[in-house]
């Protein structure tokens, strides 16, 4: 069966263990956060988010068309503003399946279901395949900008692929995809081809990483 959940969608995609730093300044987010505090119990301070396929996440328009992969998401930090505002802390906690999304309210809510991870075996010549991606990433980046894991990484398959996912500097549409992949094998492969992608831009371009230049406007003057 769905649950309802007060949602909180992004231009980003929000990967369990992750911990994401918002500005929570539009008014519908405001009575979010606000609704969160009353739970008088940190730990079910719970909300959800997924990501933002087509629009905004401000706006009288605003989203126009959402994934529906997510994940829920424990508010773990919050500093209130004279001005109204928030900048909270957030941490993923495990993925979501939105049914729909309820703009009707003060703050959307979604009805959801559990989305669970398939538990499946990792070969270790994937695991060190996507060790040593990852750490031939962390050395080609490490002239241009700073290391985007500080750290071992870890042991576990399962937290492994969503390390990974999470320090990838990915366009949304592919880390999305990393979100919805069934299982730590299949999303290690898929971060592990993608990185190799970033690795032969990257020698072509060394300045910058492949997906920062998609991000840039292009000026013709």
């Amino acid at each position: 069966m769905s649950t309802s959940l007060p949602m909180f969608p992004l231009n980003a995609v929000i990967f369990p263990g992750l911990r994401v730093p918002l500005t929570v300044f539009e008014d519908r987010y405001r009575a979010l956060v606000h609704h969160l505090l009353r739970v008088e119990d940190p730990a079910e301070r719970i909300f959800g988010s997924v990501g933002i396929r087509e629009g905004y996440e401000v706006g009288d328009h605003g989203a126009q068309s959402l994934f529906r992969v997510g994940c829920r998401v424990q508010l773990s930090e919050v500093e209130a503003h004279a001005d109204g505002t928030f900048t909270i802390e957030a941490v993923g906690l495990d993925r979501i399946q939105l049914e729909r999304l309820d703009t009707t309210g003060v703050f959307p809510v979604g009805h959801v279901m559990p989305r669970p991870e398939i538990d499946a075996q990792v070969s270790e010549t994937l695991l060190e395949q996507a060790r040593t991606t990852f750490t031939a990433y962390r050395a080609a980046l490490a002239e241009i900008r700073i290391d985007p894991y500080e750290g071992n990484l870890p042991n576990d398959p399962s937290y492994l692929s969503w390390t990974l996912a999470a320090c990838a500097p990915l366009p949304l549409h592919e880390r999305q995809g990393l979100l919805e992949a069934e299982d730590a094998a299949e999303r290690l492969e898929l971060v592990t081809a993608l990185l190799r992608s970033e690795l032969r831009a990257m020698s072509v371009i060394p300045s910058l990483p492949a997906t920062e230049v998609a991000r840039t406007r292009w000026s013709p003057n």
